[in-house]
């Protein structure tokens, strides 16, 4: 044991010491003064009118709480009378003071509490006048009730790995100073020390807290570190046993015996205890080496007690094919452990099959387990039964009991044959009997006539043909169930708890007419992309906006060889854009041809096409930063197109260049240069479309570049590619189960849980920004969609910051990104957080933007035709104008 020698240690016994002393003279001379009184013959007395008490050489009595003290107020003259005891404040006792008056002795307080302390002086009567002594102070010094109460920041055990640090505090309060603390530690341990204490407020108790603290722990600091107080009352001590180890463990303990049978339709549950530091990194079960997740069907949990784990995995209502390992697995980064449990399902025999009599033997098949025992009993009819009978007749004839199949945790199967001659019993049972359960079947004994020799051979024949072509049969479908279906990736919630959403039909949305548009005023041009099921196609559409405008649009088609629910998807796609309405960075819908003809759907057009291809065009011509002639003006702010200021507010683009033979006010090849600023303002605009299909209960579940489209003024543009794109040959999309999902954009519980919501779509969008910013390289470079890619992104593995993306927007990526959905932040904080990125010339560009319709007339003073900035119009026909935006990815171009 090692003495502590902190200043509180040294000078705290001191103080005690003379303060001890103090009160040791202070009631020496108490009692030397009242020893005086009671020698002093009352003939030396000698009464004083004018001091008629004796003057005491104390002002002041310390009494110790519940003990009785005595004010030395004693008399000069013998002609004081009623002696009494009154406050110094002149008011009424303390509740419950009682006192004794002796002019000899003075007064005693019986039984002193706290509440006495206080000034005090004695009265009395003399000559029918009142006298009264000197002022008394009383101090009330508490008493603790019990030896001290100990408090530890760790109880009971502790379990580190060497090298780590030890850290203890030990603290105690007493209702005075005279308390002490120190530490008992094993002999061989050195560790720092510390200690204060304090009043604490509101109260007059004290308390004194200690600490122990060892950096860097050793196998030689194991033991037991004591924590040792005293007061009045005695000592307590609290102890606390410190285990060092080398490394982490996980120690299995003995359980339960390993194999286990349960009846069918009861439930079982397997237990494992283990003691872990640390504790385990994942703890999970396994049936027949897949992982169990945690199901009504499978119920786990995991419990906790310091360093003492017990999981548990509940098979509720076990089915008889749930028979087989459950391996329980725990690790962590020094050790991992495995414990199997064989579940053996018991099941009730059942008859699988009978045969006969033919040829004299009869043939009876059972299932269960354990394999189930058959047995033969003869009776004659009418019997429901021939074993319940009291003289039933058991078959003494030899049978033949073979196991046709044998499961190794569930069912087996065997087989008995016996060998019968037609006598005098015509009923025979067969019995198959497992654990007490019970299943037969009877026969009637009488002899079946052999089926002709060329009978087999013609049934057998007939058998595999009509196999051969339900094998063909099963081919062709299995190959049709595996073409992808065309279908919205946009699915709009009716209600939500948790994360169980709840879809609204779309079929069942309405549709209204007012979105028709005749059919015959449609002109359409060139394939702008085309899918496994349809195709979308440039179309001029006559007096869409009003009676004399021309505007060029894009036409979704389903091609002619689409199947009814093709048909449907595309209807129910139609229904879903009319129910979310219009925005500014969303692909609007424009109108609709729902009768007369096929359906199609007219959707706004977008001259620069997606904006991966476009990153990836741009990716030469990209600047860091807009400096000199690099940067582009924006069409909008083109009044003056040789000047390059911004007075009017509108971000500064390149002048519009007049050709002869281009007459669309939207360039398809945007020649201009690329900057970061043209890259926040992309991520801003995504950002405020998702919000509004967000606000609209809308979940896209395909957020990515390639489903963004640009329009003139590089407006961005969230579209659902639908029947656009064959995802059979787009390597974005891997074959997951039945199903080509796009993996590397999906969130992590959509890709191992199914589960789609909000925060899957934003970690989508974390995966856009990253496209964006890395001007549109696919996504984890270099990993392929794997196993060890599925492997990376359960442990939490994020890509790098991409090339060309400021600090602030990696940390919005890596917000995207958070593994717990509920910490990822929503599309409206992300709007928020682009919108601070941008420059005010920006926000302002994108203001006016907003505030224009579909329909708006833009007219450039310079020009010589009116030409518009979303859906242009012209009155006359050989101008043939561009709309804002299409809701697909434009592919090769070509002829209808």
């Amino acid at each position: 044991m090692y003495l502590s020698l902190s200043c509180t240690h040294i000078f705290l016994p001191i103080i005690l010491y003379c303060h001890l002393i103090c009160m040791s003279l202070f009631t020496f001379l108490i009692s030397l003064h009242v020893f005086y009184q009671k020698c002093l013959p009352l003939s030396l007395l000698l009464a004083d009118s004018e001091n008629p008490f004796v003057r005491s050489m104390l002002d002041g009595l310390l009494v110790r709480e519940g003990e009785n003290g005595t004010l030395a107020c004693l008399v000069t003259d013998p002609a004081v009378t009623h002696l009494s005891l009154l406050p110094c404040t002149g008011s009424a006792l303390p509740a419950g003071l009682t006192y004794i008056a002796d002019p000899q002795r003075g007064i005693t307080i019986r039984n002193v509490s706290k509440a006495f302390e206080g000034c005090y002086i004695c009265a009395g009567e003399m000559d029918e006048k009142p006298v009264k002594s000197s002022q008394y102070n009383l101090v009330v010094r508490l008493v603790p009730e019990t030896v001290p109460v100990i408090s530890l920041s760790r109880i009971e055990n502790v379990i580190l790995i060497q090298g780590q640090e030890f850290v203890l505090n030990c603290s105690t309060i007493n209702i005075n100073h005279d308390i002490s603390l120190s530490w008992s530690i094993p002999y061989e341990a050195i560790a720092n020390r510390s200690q204060n204490s304090n009043i604490l407020p509101g109260s007059r108790e004290y308390k004194l807290s200690t600490g122990l603290s060892i950096e860097s722990v050793k196998m030689t600091d194991s033991g037991v570190y004591r924590c040792v107080a005293r007061n009045e009352k005695g000592d307590s001590t609290a102890p606390v046993n410190l285990e060092v180890y080398e490394h982490g463990f996980i120690n299995l303990t003995e359980g339960e015996d390993s194999v286990m049978e349960v009846r069918e339709g009861e439930s079982l549950t397997l237990s494992v205890e283990m003691t872990s530091y640390p504790r385990p990194t994942k703890v999970y079960w396994t049936y027949n080496n897949q992982q169990l997740k945690n199901t009504s069907e499978h119920v786990i949990t995991l419990h906790n007690q310091q360093y003492r784990f017990i999981s548990e995995l509940r098979l509720v209502r076990v089915h008889e094919s749930e028979g087989g390992i459950y391996t329980f697995s725990a690790y962590h980064m020094y050790a991992s452990v495995n414990r199997s449990f064989t579940v053996h399902v018991i099941c009730k025999p059942v008859i699988v099959s009978q045969e006969g009599p033919v040829d004299g033997q009869v043939r009876c098949v059972a299932s269960g387990y354990p394999v189930p025992k058959i047995s033969w009993y003869y009776c004659e009819p009418p019997h429901a039964r021939c074993s319940h009978l009291l003289n039933a007749t058991q078959a003494d004839e030899e049978f033949t009991l073979v196991t046709v199949s044998g499961a190794k945790f569930g069912r087996s199967e065997v087989e008995s044959r016996l060998n019968v001659t037609k006598g005098k019993f015509h009923t025979l049972e067969c019995v198959a009997t497992t654990q007490g359960e019970q299943a037969y079947t009877l026969f009637s004994i009488r002899e079946r006539t052999v089926p002709h020799k060329l009978f087999t051979p013609l049934l057998s024949c007939v058998v595999s043909t009509a196999v051969l072509l339900s094998f063909f049969l099963v081919v062709l479908l299995y190959k049709y169930m595996q073409k992808p279906k065309y279908e919205i990736h946009w699915k709009v919630i009716d209600s939500f708890d948790g994360n169980n959403y709840t879809y609204i039909d779309p079929t069942q949305l309405p549709y209204d007419p007012k979105w028709e548009f005749p059919r015959e005023r449609l002109r359409f041009g060139k394939i702008l992309g085309s899918g496994a099921f349809g195709k979308v196609v440039a179309a001029t559409a006559y007096g869409l906006c009003s009676a004399d405008t021309v505007t060029t649009v894009a036409v979704k088609m389903l091609k002619p060889s689409a199947h009814s629910t093709e048909k449907e998807a595309l209807m129910s796609e139609l229904k879903v854009l009319s129910f979310i309405g219009n925005h500014i960075n969303i692909v609007n819908l424009l109108g609709a041809c729902t009768v007369g003809g096929p359906t199609l759907v007219i959707t706004e057009y977008c001259c620069y096409g997606d904006l991966l291809n476009f990153l990836r065009r741009k990716r030469d011509a990209f600047f860091s930063s807009k400096t000199g002639d690099g940067y582009y003006k924006n069409l909008l702010s083109q009044i003056q197109p040789s000047r390059e200021g911004t007075d009017n507010g509108y971000m500064p683009m390149r002048s519009y260049q007049k050709r002869s033979n281009q007459t669309e006010w939207c360039d398809d090849k945007d020649d201009l240069s690329l900057d970061t600023e043209d890259l926040l303002s992309f991520s801003y605009q995504v950002a405020k479309g998702m919000d509004f299909l967000t606000s609209k209960n809308c979940i896209h579940r395909d957020l990515a570049a390639r489903n963004v489209l640009l329009t003139q003024g590089r407006v961005a543009k969230i579209c659902d590619f639908g029947l656009a794109r064959d995802i059979t040959r787009d390597s974005s999309y891997v074959l997951r189960g039945n199903a080509r999902l796009p993996v590397k954009w999906m969130s992590p519980e959509s890709l191992f849980a199914c589960v789609y919501t909000f925060e899957s779509d934003v970690w989508s969008y974390g995966i856009l920004l990253w496209e964006i910013f890395s001007l549109g390289n696919t996504p984890y470079p270099g990993i392929p969609v794997g196993s060890t890619f599925y492997k990376m992104i359960q442990d939490g593995y994020r890509m790098s910051e991409p090339e060309f993306a400021p600090s602030e927007v990696y940390e919005v990526m890596r917000w995207c990104w958070s593994a717990d959905p509920l910490k990822r932040p929503t599309f409206k904080k992300l709007v928020e957080r682009t919108e601070h990125l941008l420059s005010e010339i920006t926000k302002r560009d994108y203001l006016n933007l907003s505030t224009s319709g579909s329909c708006e007339v833009f007219v450039p003073p310079d020009l010589q035709r009116a030409q518009r900035l979303s859906s242009v119009g012209s009155s006359t026909a050989s101008t043939q104008p561009l709309l804002q935006a299409t809701n697909d990815v434009f592919l090769e171009h070509q002829s209808i």
